[in-house]
């Protein structure tokens, strides 16, 4: 991965100088970052068949609903 550079395309510097990330850490919210998002992908012939992420989450809840009375 390349590092960004504060320079523009006329070589000069951008970066302000009132900014200071001196104590800066890197990644810092990395970790809690992934492990709170969890991003699902659809196969395309799956996904044809909701209008959106409600429609997807409302038939998965009723698939684990019928699944927890079917343990029971």
């Amino acid at each position: 991965m390349k590092k960004a550079t504060t320079k523009s395309k006329t070589g000069r510097d951008t970066m302000r100088a009132e900014y200071d990330f001196s104590n800066g850490v890197r990644g810092k919210y990395h970790e809690a970052y992934h492990a709170s998002s969890n991003v699902v992908v659809l196969e395309p012939d799956v996904a044809a068949r909701f209008a959106n992420a409600r429609a997807v989450n409302a038939a998965l809840r009723a698939v684990l609903k019928a699944a927890e009375q079917a343990q029971a």
